[in-house]
């Protein structure tokens, strides 16, 4: 499957950006809101005529996606927009739930005032997103409260991984909110948890983040098997 990529290049942020990661940064955002979606191949040659620069940087971009798990690099096809399977959605659901609470044990009890205060201004931030549909920063505001909430357990190799697993959440999250309209339930257990972290109740902190990502994973598992059944 292939499609042609309209370019729409932002002036303003070419002049502080290299290239390459302007370029990338563009095709980032159209994978993740599914205007470029599972599948499509991204022809070096078509988007270095659409983005009036040469192939090098359009390569560079390429594998700055290939990277972050975006699209995949194959011989004979170039780079394929890589989606999510019912399988790996299944993993990274029950490694996240493994993962967070354990890390929020060793976490929570290190916020200061201050780690709170920042904590809720990201939880507030990303409630005006999601009340306002700015469907662009909903991935990146998700991914903040949860490695912010969890940046002081001292486990650098265990946040690394989270890292990775919050990213490949990123389209699958962005699905469930909209098509089960989450949002509200979203803002509410994110408050909770915090709210729980404050009051020093570590334990009931940690199970009302398993429930919160549980409930996304089985939400989104449901999502998923629905569209094979009816494909």
């Amino acid at each position: 499957m292939s499609i042609a990529v309209t370019a729409r290049p932002e002036t303003g942020r070419l002049r502080h950006k290299t290239v390459s990661a302007a370029v990338a940064e563009s095709l980032r955002q159209r994978i993740l809101n599914g205007e470029l979606p599972p599948g499509v191949q991204l022809r070096q040659d078509a988007l270095a005529d659409e983005f009036g620069i040469s192939r090098i940087p359009v390569r560079e971009a390429l594998l700055q996606l290939e990277a972050s798990n975006l699209v995949r690099i194959m011989p004979h096809r170039g780079a394929v927009v890589t989606g999510v399977s019912l399988e790996e959605l299944e993993d990274i659901f029950q490694l996240r739930a493994q993962l967070e609470p354990q890390l929020l044990l060793l976490s929570a009890p290190r916020h200061t005032r201050d780690d709170l205060i920042a904590l809720r201004a990201i939880a507030t931030t990303y409630g005006d997103a999601l009340k306002t549909n700015e469907t662009s920063r909903w991935g990146e505001l998700n991914q903040r409260f949860h490695l912010d909430l969890l940046r002081h357990a001292q486990r650098p190799r265990s946040l690394s991984i989270l890292s990775g697993l919050l990213q490949d959440c990123d389209r699958p999250t962005r699905l469930q909110l909209s098509t089960l309209g989450d949002m509200a339930r979203a803002e509410r257990e994110h408050g909770r948890i915090l709210d729980l972290c404050e009051a020093r109740k570590f334990d009931a902190a940690a199970e009302a983040l398993r429930a919160h990502v549980e409930h996304v994973g089985k939400s989104l598992i449901t999502i998923y098997r629905d569209a094979i059944a009816a494909a």
